[in-house]
């Protein structure tokens, strides 16, 4: 059988498949609020330990930095140390003071840099431990994070698994119903529903009123409303107003308040007559 083409279907048509794919839709909502705030949670445990294990890879740099300015350090002690202990030797063979004044220049001057590297080794060294510190604070935080992740992921995953076969339905029917509107009416529908904060784009009217926002709709637009001749949207709020009857709902009729006064007056019409007849009885006594 050949598909019917979206366009060729009634306005009746068209505001039934809208309220089955906004039943549909609603379903996936419910479905997904079961979920509650639990994906949510899991996606900021993800970005907290992406974070987290980039700070840790920021100070295992810093740490392997401050490793190798040590490293360097030491080099230049021992090459310090050589220099005087040559300059030491050099001593013995001066002829004159000005050699002997320079020689012992810079003797004193290597020994600063010793000193100088040795200060610098220990700020280094002060610095590891400092990072080492930070790093294992940082290690044990993303361990906690981790295991947090892990139950929080079981949570969900337990949680998913009840509900996925049946939310998978739901899409499907949704893919099948968006397939039989209008893509222009579809689009607006989607914007309607986005923008709305229980996410029902389409609503049935509900005691003279919208079913979204619950404001009076007029006795005139209720009726064309009944029609199904087009499609009408809520002053206020810009849902789609569909029929109750459309939506398969029933809405109980109130009891007729004329009816309901005239059965008063007859009961009080025929008290009044049973007490004119008792009150003949005795007179005829």
């Amino acid at each position: 059988m050949a598909k019917k083409d979206p366009t060729d279907l009634t306005v009746e048509e068209r505001l039934k498949t809208l309220y089955q794919l906004q039943t549909a839709l609603s379903g996936i909502d419910e479905k997904r609020t079961l979920r509650g705030e639990l994906p949510q949670e899991v996606d900021d445990l993800e970005d907290e330990l992406e974070g987290l294990r980039t700070r840790v890879q920021r100070i295992q740099n810093e740490i392997d930095e401050f490793q190798k300015a040590v490293t360097q350090k030491r080099g230049e002690i021992i090459d310090a140390e050589n220099s005087v202990a040559r300059y030491k030797a050099q001593l013995d063979e001066v002829r004159n003071n000005r050699e002997y004044d320079t020689l012992s220049k810079e003797i004193e001057f290597q020994s600063l840099e010793i000193e100088l590297c040795n200060k610098k080794i220990r700020e280094a060294q002060a610095k590891i431990e400092e990072k080492n510190q930070e790093l294992a604070a940082n290690q044990s935080v993303i361990s906690e994070r981790e295991n947090d992740l892990d139950i929080k992921k079981g949570e969900l995953d337990e949680i998913m698994e009840e509900t996925r076969a049946e939310e998978e339905k739901l899409k499907e029917k949704v893919k099948e119903l968006e397939s039989k509107i209008d893509p222009r009416l579809l689009l607006s529908f989607k914007r309607i529903r986005k923008n709305a904060r229980n996410g029902l784009g389409v609503v049935y009217v509900q005691r003279d009123a919208c079913g979204g926002c619950f404001n009076k709709i007029p006795p005139q637009r209720q009726l064309d409303i009944k029609m199904h001749k087009k499609v009408i949207v809520c002053e206020y709020c810009g849902r789609i107003l569909i029929d109750p009857e459309l939506a398969g709902v029933k809405i109980d009729k109130p009891a007729n308040p004329t009816e309901k006064k005239t059965r008063k007056r007859a009961i009080r019409k025929t008290s009044t007559a049973s007490s004119k007849k008792a009150a003949d009885a005795n007179d005829m006594e």
